[in-house]
């Protein structure tokens, strides 16, 4: 049976205590607890410990400093379940004292994923370009449920994702662009799927929100792209030039009224 003979105040870190105890065999440095655990296990001078209680007190106090760690990682932001979860596990933490620092962390309230995943969205679809596919792929990987993530997008509304997305195809449009219009929107559809929305807001802002070009842009354009592949055919003469320069600059996207312009252009320069 050990007894302890001396309970000590750490310099570093005045919420835990050294407790030395003698076996036998002199007094000696044992373990330190944290005062939680002092005070749970009422520790003091004179206090027999058998080997049982030794290893309650080291486990509770193994809980108390996963717990610490856990509320120092919540500190810095909202946290979802999985997300502290991983974090003790890259600490080397024991699953069983992950799970009991997981149920306490759950009563306190300090994890709540529903209350993780409303914040998320808000915040992304506030401060972010990113679409609500794109969050819910993010909110899964942090371990969010489908049924939270479902309540979750609610925060972000059909009106406020077609806002968005109409401005990035502004944004996107505003750019100067030697494109066909037809290629230039088969962009921003894959711009706007790769952030994340759906093909309804993306045709709606096809629709509403993207301007056609002028005769003179698509015009400029068709003759950029022409040079290019002028070069490229040059070697050719008559029908299978004009065919290959037809075939490419329709996959490039213009229409074969402009590609006869076109050529008919080249071929009077």
């Amino acid at each position: 049976m050990a007894i302890i003979t001396k309970i000590t105040t750490q310099q570093k870190n005045q919420e835990r205590y050294n407790i030395f105890i003698d076996s036998g065999n002199g007094e000696e440095y044992a373990f330190s607890v944290d005062s939680d655990v002092l005070i749970k296990f009422q520790l003091k001078k004179g206090m027999e410990l058998d080997d049982f209680s030794l290893l309650e007190i080291q486990y509770q106090d193994d809980i108390r400093k996963a717990y610490n760690t856990a509320v120092h990682y919540l500190a810095r932001r909202i946290r979802s379940e999985k997300e502290i979860r991983d974090y003790l596990n890259r600490k080397d933490i024991d699953a069983p004292i992950i799970n009991e620092v997981i149920h306490k962390l759950t009563v306190q309230q300090y994890i709540n994923d529903l209350e993780f995943a409303l914040a998320y969205v808000r915040t992304q679809a506030n401060t972010t370009d990113k679409g609500p596919d794109l969050i819910r792929r993010e909110l899964k990987e942090k371990g969010i449920a489908e049924e939270r993530v479902i309540q979750a997008l609610t925060e972000f509304p059909l009106e406020q994702q077609i806002e968005m997305a109409a401005k990035l195809g502004e944004k996107f449009f505003h750019k100067q662009s030697k494109d066909s219009l037809k290629i230039q929107k088969q962009k921003l559809e894959q711009l706007l799927l790769r952030k994340g929305y759906s093909f309804e807001v993306i045709q709606i802002v096809l629709q509403e929100t993207v301007s056609e070009k002028d005769d003179d842009e698509e015009l400029e354009a068709i003759r950029y792209q022409g040079e290019k592949l002028h070069r490229k055919y040059a070697q050719y003469t008559g029908f299978e030039y004009e065919q290959k320069m037809k075939q490419a600059l329709y996959r490039k996207g213009f229409s074969i009224a402009l590609i006869e312009k076109f050529i008919s252009e080249k071929a009077r320069s």
